[in-house]
């Protein structure tokens, strides 16, 4: 079990919390729920509902739909972000590669939280963004 300070640390390293301040974040790292998985755990099934997202802290993760890799993702990166924006249906699965260990961020507290703080969803979308481009250069 990480220290709030630690959990702060980690968070700041994530680049959708980098400009946010650290007591802003501390109220944040004092309710992430951790997450440690084994290898070839399913994080995220697509089509379930979704209200969370999750960092990876250590670790990777492949998301997929069906047999068909979308991406990998591994520490500093996040997963699940669409459903804190729009609570549809997971878009794809979300399954560890190697033991993995996430914060889990639920939606109702980053709302909260980007009530406050509206540069967060700002960082989220461009991370959505990112993925986007990623993926489509993939494909």
């Amino acid at each position: 079990m990480l220290l709030t300070i630690e959990r702060v640390a980690l968070l700041k390293s994530v680049p959708i919390f980098a400009n946010t301040p650290g007591n802003v974040l501390a109220s944040v790292a004092a309710i992430l729920k951790e997450v440690v998985l084994e290898p070839d755990e399913s994080l995220i099934c697509e089509g379930e509902l979704g209200d969370c997202m999750y960092l990876i802290i250590e670790g990777r993760v492949r998301v997929h739909s069906d047999t068909r890799t979308i991406v990998e993702l591994g520490p500093g990166r996040t997963v699940g972000e669409l459903a804190v924006l729009d609570p549809e249906p997971r878009s794809a699965s979300v399954t560890t590669i190697e033991e993995t260990r996430l914060f889990r961020i639920d939606k109702d507290v980053l709302d909260e939280v980007m009530d406050d703080r509206p540069e967060i969803a700002h960082a989220i979308l461009r991370s959505l963004c990112r993925r986007l481009r990623e993926t489509t250069v993939k494909s």
